[in-house]
């Protein structure tokens, strides 16, 4: 017979460990997408079920007792485990379907993966490749989640228990409408471009890291925003139609810049290169679809 208390509830620990980590009972179910008194339901039941006081509740949220500490460290190595076998599944009924899930960041997907995936339909027409657009940020979270075989970024940040792949490289370049002052000057110091509100993309983008990086490591703070918007090419539009720059994609504005509606402006001790990777979890098994796409790009 199985001693001691019976083998908890993998959704209960997984919300347990959220609640110590976020340090709320409300934030936990908001991120679980459970109600509130669901998810205290869940962890008074887990709590019986151990036989001990998990959680240390309060008007200001909830603290770990010593017990709960314990308890979230012994978990997390279980979580993973069960969130890599969900992982796993999920990756092999999509390959055994013949489906490739993948996730792009914007500049990725508008201006590069287009080619890369008409090539790879042509050279497996029996399979199919599920595509999902967003930012950097999210695509490395859908990774995490298992909710995507491969992912395409092209933030500068390093990305944790994931392997990369360098897959092209990328400038990014302040751009203006025909007549604003910056037009007139043959460069701007890269002074007046952090003092200067730009059009920019929403935090979590890799063009908007990739700019603030570059501004930090020159001692300058990061820009500041006149108008955030959650698309390459809505910031395009909004620089062509208004009078605010913007530091974008070379890839983004290429047409533009040629065509003459945008003006690409240098700027003085300012250089942004990027290399855009492919990226997937170094302890997933990687689908043999998501190899192949690789070896293309390679070739």
């Amino acid at each position: 017979m199985p001693l001691g208390p019976a083998f908890p509830e993998l959704a209960a620990l997984d919300l347990f460990v959220s609640v110590v980590e976020l340090g709320s009972v409300s934030r936990a179910a908001t991120a679980h997408g459970i109600a509130q008194p669901s998810a205290s339901s869940r962890l008074t039941n887990l709590e019986r079920q151990l036989g001990l006081t998990l959680l240390e509740r309060g008007p200001g949220g909830s603290t770990p007792t010593d017990a709960g500490v314990l308890v979230a460290g012994w978990a997390e190595s279980i979580l993973r485990a069960a969130h890599g076998l969900r992982a796993g599944l999920v990756a092999f009924q999509a390959e055994q379907s013949g489906r490739l899930r993948v996730a792009a960041s914007f500049t990725i997907a508008e201006y590069l993966l287009p080619q890369w995936l008409e090539r790879f339909s042509r050279e497996h027409p029996g399979d199919s490749i599920a595509l999902e657009v967003a930012n950097s940020a999210t695509v490395i979270e859908r990774l995490h989640a298992g909710t995507a075989d491969l992912g395409f970024i092209e933030t500068p940040t390093s990305t944790p228990l994931m392997t990369e792949r360098v897959v092209a490289t990328d400038e990014l370049v302040a751009v203006v409408a025909p007549g604003h002052p910056w037009q007139q000057v043959e460069a701007i110091p890269v002074e007046a471009l952090a003092a200067t509100p730009l059009v920019t993309r929403e935090a979590g983008s890799g063009t908007r890291e990739a700019l603030v990086q570059a501004l930090a490591e020159l001692g300058l703070g990061a820009p500041s925003t006149v108008l955030e918007l959650g698309s390459t090419s809505a910031v395009r539009a909004a620089v062509v139609q208004g009078s605010s720059p913007t530091v974008i994609s070379r890839l983004a504005v290429a047409a533009e810049v040629a065509a003459g509606s945008l003006i690409e402006v240098p700027v003085t001790g300012l250089k942004i290169s990027r290399n855009l990777r492919a990226v997937w979890m170094t302890d997933h098994r990687l689908p043999t679809l998501a190899t192949q796409l690789l070896e293309l790009l390679r070739s």
